[in-house]
């Protein structure tokens, strides 16, 4: 089994197995929509890509294909009556150990027996010289896991509910996890973390392939790629150049930077500043949720702005009123911002980066032999909103170039533990700060769940692709866009 799995991830270089497995099935439903033979699916896809006799992940063939079949529906773009981008595969979620204190075989039997005195409901007893505790009594304080002189006692948390910063994530009583779509704001940390690929975001790369078909390679509108700047580093061994002449390939008429829209976004932002005085970011639609369903009181200084993906499919839909336009990014919080009411009608789909790869693959387009397209759409200010911490450098340079503003104290909120503990603050009084960037992915952007890649390596390519822009600050972005809204103006 594991010589399989090494072969398949030698194939492909993603982070994880289960990113290697989403992308066969992803690669694999992609054929078959150009092969207008959908309905075999469920049928061929499974065993080819567990084959057989031995299984390639779980314990027989028989679960592997049952649970390749679950990933086939959410490539199909899952549960419709679902309004979450995030999904349990139940079958795929049966195999982490359940959750409580554990003692583990490093207890020594000890004679102090500290964890019996700390226990403040007396679950903890010692039996044949071991501490054991009563799961009944047992309300999992964690007393006895810091008093223990050999860290002998272990809390254990599924990865997926330890990811989880919303407690959006519980276990039923099948021992399966299940998602609270209320408290859930689709940041997809459970995605990356889940072990076993249990909880899967679903894919619109249906919805995608039917635009550009529709098409007919652009006779009939034109289809525009918007890109996160977060692509930047995501494929081994080429350069951003070189995918966007891939993405071209795959029948798009032209691919424009969202990194277009960031610089907008700064533009707006620090002039909403100005005006209100205290003001979070709006780009990141998991953090924007996160203030809705848990600072209900603060969501009057959420900025007005929509995210930057927005405001460049905006400019290309004044410009070519008849477009189709479909994000590629990392993010599964996107999948939910495009089909929201306020939002809506200005992107038409969204795939992500470990959709790319199949799409490309699928299409046996080798990004390594292309030649280079050349971007100059954004600013180097607008390619660094994919690392934490871009914002508040782009918001400090416009504020006072472009508004004079000299009372800016931004502060870069990263990940949702830092935003929790920096909106508290904000809500208290308390806090010194007065421009928020928040984002719910650790690291930005560069991070999200549908990253190929994950890690420091990304913030150093980010920086690198910042620098390669035509345009060190925002005056050329903001001009296109005064320029379109007087058409837009005008128009009405």
């Amino acid at each position: 089994m594991l010589n399989i799995i090494k072969g398949m991830m030698s194939m492909n270089k993603f982070d994880t197995y289960v990113q290697q497995l989403k992308y066969e099935v992803l690669k694999e439903v992609i054929k078959k929509a150009y092969d207008d033979d959908l309905a075999s699916c469920y049928k061929d896809i499974p065993k080819k890509i567990s084959p057989g006799p031995k299984p390639i992940a779980r314990c027989c063939v028989y679960k592997d294909r049952a649970i390749i079949e679950e990933r086939i529906t959410l490539a199909m773009g899952g549960n419709k009556e679902n309004p979450n981008s995030v999904e349990v595969i139940d079958i795929a979620c049966d195999e982490c150990p359940a959750e409580g204190m554990y003692v583990t075989p490093a207890c020594r039997g000890c004679l102090v027996h500290r964890c019996v005195e700390a226990c403040p409901k007396n679950a903890i007893s010692i039996v044949n010289h071991k501490s054991y505790i009563d799961k009944e009594k047992c309300i999992e304080c964690g007393k006895c896991v810091s008093v223990c002189p050999y860290s002998a006692i272990i809390k254990q948390e599924r990865p997926c509910v330890k990811a989880c910063k919303v407690d959006a994530i519980s276990i039923d009583e099948d021992k399966k996890a299940k998602i609270n779509n209320d408290k859930c704001i689709s940041c997809g940390a459970c995605v990356y973390q889940c072990p076993f690929g249990a909880i899967s975001d679903k894919s619109y790369i249906l919805e995608a392939i039917d635009i550009l078909r529709k098409s007919d390679n652009n006779k009939n509108y034109n289809v525009y790629a918007v890109i996160a700047p977060s692509i930047a580093g995501q494929f081994d061994n080429v350069k951003p150049e070189q995918v966007v002449t891939g993405i071209m390939k795959l029948g798009f008429h032209q691919v424009v930077e969202a990194a277009l829209g960031a610089d907008i976004t700064l533009y707006n932002e620090a002039k909403e500043f100005k005006e209100k005085g205290i003001l979070t970011t709006s780009c990141c639609p998991s953090f924007v949720m996160y203030v809705e369903k848990n600072f209900p009181e603060l969501v009057k200084y959420i900025s007005s702005s929509v995210s930057p993906m927005v405001y460049a499919a905006e400019l290309i839909k004044h410009s070519d009123p008849t477009a189709k336009v479909i994000f590629i990014g990392p993010c599964t919080s996107k999948k939910m911002e495009y089909k929201l009411e306020k939002t809506k009608g200005a992107i038409d789909s969204v795939i992500s980066f470990e959709e790319l790869q199949a799409f490309l693959d699928a299409k046996e387009i080798n990004m390594e032999e292309l030649e280079e397209t050349v971007l100059n759409n954004a600013s180097f200010y607008g390619r660094i909103f994919a690392k934490s911490g871009g914002i508040k450098e782009g918001i400090e340079a416009v504020a006072k170039e472009q508004f004079e503003i000299e009372d800016l104290k931004p502060v870069a909120m990263n990940g949702i533990t830092d935003c929790k503990v920096n909106l508290l603050k904000l809500k208290m009084g308390k806090s010194l700060d007065n421009f928020f960037e928040g984002m719910a992915c650790d690291g930005g952007c560069l991070n999200g769940a549908l990253c190929i890649h994950h890690g420091p390596k990304n913030v150093v390519e980010i920086d690198k692709f910042g620098k390669q822009a035509k345009e060190q600050d925002i005056k050329n972005s903001i001009n296109l866009y005064k320029l379109n809204s007087k058409k837009e103006d005008k128009d009405e």
